[in-house]
């Protein structure tokens, strides 16, 4: 799930920073590590197209990032971690509901985010496990990959 790792545990390689990817490219990449269970390497092909993005979509993308990174904060059981990001991903996100570009299911992540919000805040910053139900996979897209995140 990225860093840090517990001591002495077999990591995985970090991917490649400031690979420019299409927007396609970059959401299928996204949502193939999200799929195997790796929001946090999602997160920074996310982060790549964010840095990338023309002006107009910045904050589209960073939100993405936001929503991959919160994920692997919610994984690992960092409730107010998670919640600050998720939040912080739907209002980057929001602008672009009625006209979302590349096919986002912006949304269904915003549905699915409000939900692991509300499972986050239930048991307060510390209160144990989150549902797995919740933390699975998010499709970033509207068709193809992942799980639906209305379901």
């Amino acid at each position: 799930m990225g860093r840090p790792l517990p001591y002495g545990s077999p990591g995985v390689p970090r991917l490649p920073e400031g690979v420019v990817r299409s927007p396609q490219e970059a959401l299928a990449e996204a949502q193939r590590l999200l799929d195997d269970g790796m929001p946090f390497h999602a997160h920074e092909v996310l982060e790549d197209a964010w840095k990338s993005s023309p002006e107009p979509e910045r904050a589209l993308w960073r939100g993405l990032a936001q929503f991959a990174v919160g994920l692997t904060h919610a994984l690992r059981g960092n409730r107010a971690g998670a919640g600050a990001l998720l939040r912080r991903a739907v209002e980057n996100v929001a602008p672009y509901q009625e006209r979302p570009p590349h096919g986002i299911d912006v949304a269904g992540l915003t549905r699915w985010s409000q939900r692991l919000l509300e499972e986050l805040g239930s048991a307060g910053p510390r209160g144990g496990a989150v549902d797995a139900d919740l933390t699975a996979p998010p499709a970033l897209r509207a068709e193809g990959g992942g799980r639906t995140p209305a379901s």
